[in-house]
Order: C-alpha cells, then structure tokens, then sequence
C-alpha cells in the first residue's frame, strides 16, 4: 500500500467515523495527510487528522482519535493503529499490502514515479539564457541542471514541457563583446568596458580565418563582421557545452526576433492604447505600481531606444500565443525584481499574472583543498561550466548542483566530488545501484530468479524501512514538481540508497555456499530489483547515469 493509497482508505474510514456519530462529513478534508514517524517503533505512518479535525467537530482531538484508531485496525490492510500525544494515530500496515509498492514498482518500471496531475498543461520553461558573449558561468551552469532536471520532474507528472533558450543577440553587451573581438584581432588592449580571457582571443582569431579579409574591411563593416561571425561561434560553443552536459533545449528564440517581428511594436501600441504606457520627461513608462510592481518602468527611452522590459513584454506575449499555459522563467539572484516586472507586464497586457512564474538562483561557490577556486584562465575572471565538468564529470556537476534548494548558496567542494566514498553523495547513490546490479548478476549466475509470491515474507524491519521508503517515491516526485524542487528527489534517493545499505548489511540475499535457494531469497530479490528500479528512474530524473558497475 503506497502512502497515497493509504491516505485515501484513511479518509474514506473518517468520512465513515464521522457520519456514523452523525456528525459533519463535509468537513473532513479531501486529502488526509499521511507521514512516517522518524521512530519506527511509532508504527509504519501516522496521522494528524484527529487534531486537525476534532475541535471543528465539537470533539476532544484524543477522544476522537480513538474513534479512528478502532475504525482504521479494523480495515483491511492495517495490522493495528494505536493514539499517540494529543491525537496523533500511529498506524502498522499488514505484511501483505504493504508489500504491493515493491508489486507496483515492478509492474510500472520506468513509468514509476509518473503521474498525471500535470496532464493538458503545456508549459515553457525557459532557463540558462546565457549572454552569447562568454562560456557559460557557474550560475548558468547550476540553472542548467536545474532546469533540466525540472523539465523531467513536470514530464513524469503529465505536463507538455518546452525547454527554451531566450538568445540575447541585441543590445550593449553585444556591442562591447564585438568591440572586444576587434581589438583583440588587431592587437589592440581589450576595451575599458569589454570582456578580457583566453577565449576571446581563440574567438576573434576564428573569426579572420573564416572571414580572411576582415581586418581590411571599413570600421563600421568590421566591427558588424566581428558582431556577427563571433556571436554564431560563441553560441556554438554554448550549445556544445549544454549538450555534453545533458542539457539540450526545444527551441531557440532570438531578442532581435520579437523587435524584426513587429511584436515589440504591436504590444507597445496595444499598452499605449489601454492607458497602461503613459509618457513622462521624454520617455515611456509602464504602469506596473498599478499591478503591485514597487515603482514604473521605462520601456521606451528618451532617446526613442526600447530598453529590455520592451523585448520581455513582446516575449510575454509571443509564449502565449504560442499556446503555453504556464511560463516559467529560471533566473539569477541578481534579477529580484523581474518577478513583479513581468507579473506586471502580463497584467498590463490584460493577460492573468499567474501564468509568469520566476524562480531565482542562488550563487554557486567552488572549494578546493579547503579554498575557494576563484577565477578560470580561459574566462578571464569566471569559472565556467567547463571547468567544473573537467574537475569532477558531468554526473558530479550535475547531482551536486540540483541536490539543494535553488534559494540557498551553495559550495561545492572539488575534492568531495571526487572522492569514492560515502561522503560523496552522487557516489553514494550511483553505488547503490550498481551494488543492486551486481546482485542481480550473482542471481542470475545461481539460477535464482525473483517472485512476488513470496513478499508476505518480508517482515524484518529493514526491509519494511526500505520498502517504505520506496513507497515514498511517487509522492516525492509529486511534490518536487509541485513545489519546483527536483532537489527533493536527490535527498529522496539518499534516504533511498541509505535504507537499501542498511537492509543489505541485515538481510542476507543471495544463499551461501551449499545452501538451497529459499522463498525468502526470491522475496528478498525481488524487493532489490524494485530497490534498483527506483534508483533508476529517480536519477534519470535528475539527468544522472544509473551505472551498472563502478
């Protein structure tokens, strides 16, 4: 019985109780929290419904959970229930339905774990957006993780999920990226305001052997040339480097495309004509104070240029009409202030505001040998998502950087990560599934193979741990997409692996020596496949390999 079956049977023998003392039904509430007591010994899952329902009743919280302990112990499945504190219901699952999780697991497969909550949502999740004027930094690298990993997690729930790169080809950090280049290629010191590393030089030297006589063109066709030709090169190797790192995008779009399209125009016009962009001192301003922004915001300057919101608003409007019901933007920490802007952009376009979501990212610290790691040759003053892949692989980089919540600074230590122990965490998960694959090879070597019919057998505590804590998953992957937080799923497999080492150091699985293969070892085998199912699907939820030998 999976919490979320449980759940449900528990409400259903409430909403039972309470109508047979003739009391109100309709306050029992539709979903009846379940969870698992950090003490075993307080049973397999426990209730709050008593205290969260009592006093709205008219009934003392313990009394009633009596009520609902007699009730729940006598329904099928439930071995025994007993009141626990103030009302609290502790409740122990019969050997037989709890052993149907490790059943479910094996009859779903890789679909474990998937629901349909999120089924006819289509949403555009549009994360990393790298400038295309340098490798991409650990801040972007962490969204890319991140990102992917969220775009798996709202899949398995059901939803339509568009992975977008918003390509910002427009604007003064182009410029000053080209002004770069040139001078780079001419030998000149890199500008004031312009951007210095290695890779600048390799960019700008690719750009004169694709484009020979570019140091002779005139300065405006030069500087347009470097503009051009560097973006595309750049941008090529920010695709290359997302790619290898697991994380690939649907769709491309470019700034420039919202201003050549008209779109920009066209949501300026439409603003201006609903009294939401009014002029002042020369330039136009968006009323978004009217739609809970803490101040205006100038979208079309004095000197007639549009400023970013402009291309953001148009960008608003072209992922509706492409038909996203949700829009998702993944952000820097230093971009609090796009949460109101763009809630008020949608607004002021007459639009619902709950359709913009932005979730903001913390900083991301590197640490080796105790230190921090500051600064990468190549970037000039950045590490990249390169240097972090070549320290550690993409599966460390990956893990390390979804496996805590994106509000938070993190810092990743270099060392760690390389480590084969338990202390490291993504070694500690992947393994657990190799061990569980090994196992399955040793199996298969002694002819013994798995059998559900078998599964009343498992009753040692580490196996009801570990078959609970597989029970968990479902609920885990619910609740990271629910909340945005496929680090949820990474803690998840922790606790997983952790219960699956416990339960292997106690419960012997295979048999030994002369031993004769035994019911118990099927059963126990069985419980490791389903172990290592679980393993699987959750760190392909994270984009992380399931290595069936380390």
């Amino acid at each position: 019985m999976t919490p979320a079956a449980l759940a449900a049977l528990l409400r259903e023998i409430t909403l039972t109780v309470v109508s047979g003392r003739d009391l109100d039904a309709s306050l029992v509430p539709d979903t009846v929290v379940v969870e698992r007591p950090r003490n075993t010994d307080h049973g397999d899952y426990a209730t709050n419904i008593a205290l969260q329902l009592g006093k709205r009743l008219g009934v003392v919280p313990r009394e009633f959970a009596g009520w609902l302990a007699d009730a729940f112990a006598a329904a099928d499945g439930i071995d025994k229930a007993e009141v626990a504190g103030p009302g609290f219901v502790n409740v122990w699952l019969a050997a037989a339905a709890q052993n149907t999780v490790v059943e479910s697991v094996l009859a779903k497969a890789t679909g474990y774990g998937h629901g349909g909550e999120l089924s006819g949502t289509s949403i555009n999740l549009e994360f990393v957006s790298a400038n295309p004027t340098g490798p991409i930094h650990l801040g972007g690298t962490r969204w890319a993780a991140v990102g992917d990993a969220l775009g798996r997690v709202f899949a398995a729930r059901g939803a339509a999920v568009t992975r977008e790169y918003y390509f910002n080809d427009h604007g003064g950090q182009i410029d000053r990226f080209a002004t770069s280049l040139e001078a780079s290629a001419l030998g000149q010191p890199t500008p004031e305001d312009g951007y210095a590393g290695d890779y600048i030089a390799e960019i700008a030297a690719d750009v004169v052997a694709k484009v020979p006589g570019v140091l002779e063109q005139e300065p405006a066709d030069r500087r347009e040339t470097f503009r051009a030709e560097g973006v595309e090169l750049m941008f090529g190797q920010i695709k290359h480097s997302l790619h290898e790192f697991g994380t690939d995008f649907d769709v491309y779009t470019h700034e420039n495309s919202m201003f050549e399209s008209g779109l920009v125009d066209t949501c300026i016009t439409e603003l201006k004509a609903n009294g939401t962009l009014y002029e002042k001192d020369g330039a136009w301003w968006l009323r978004t104070t009217d739609f809970g922004d803490d101040k205006d915001r100038v979208v079309i300057k004095s000197d007639g240029e549009a400023a970013y919101i402009a291309g953001d608003i148009a960008y608003f409007r072209d992922k509706r009409n492409r038909g996203f019901d949700l829009c998702v933007y993944m952000l820097g920490a230093d971009h609090h202030g796009y949460i109101k802007r763009l809630k008020a952009a949608a607004a002021a376009l007459g639009d619902d505001p709950a359709a913009v979501e932005v979730l903001i990212g913390q900083m991301v610290n590197l640490v080796k040998a105790g230190r921090p790691v500051r600064m990468s040759k190549r970037a000039g003053n950045v590490i990249t998502m390169d240097d972090l892949v070549g320290a550690v692989g993409v599966d460390g980089a990956r893990y390390s950087l979804i496996r805590s919540s994106v509000d938070v600074n993190i810092d990743i230590d270099l060392d760690l990560l390389v480590k084969q122990s338990n202390d490291n965490p993504v070694y500690y998960v992947q393994y657990a599934h190799a061990r569980l694959s090994a196992l399955a090879r040793s199996a298969a070597e002694l002819g013994l193979e798995r059998d559900t019919g078998h599964l009343g057998l498992l009753d040692d505590p580490a196996e009801g741990d570990l078959i609970r804590t597989i029970g968990d998953f479902d609920e885990v992957v619910a609740t990271a997409a629910e909340l945005r937080e496929p680090h949820r799923v990474c803690r998840y497999l922790e606790a997983l692996a952790g219960a699956y080492h416990r339960f292997y150091a106690r419960c012997r699985v295979l048999p030994q020596g002369d031993e004769e293969a035994a019911d118990i070892h099927r059963a126990r085998l069985t419980l490791c496949e389903a172990t290592r199912q679980v393993l699987a699907n959750g760190l392909d939820l994270v984009g992380v390999s399931a290595p069936e030998r380390m």
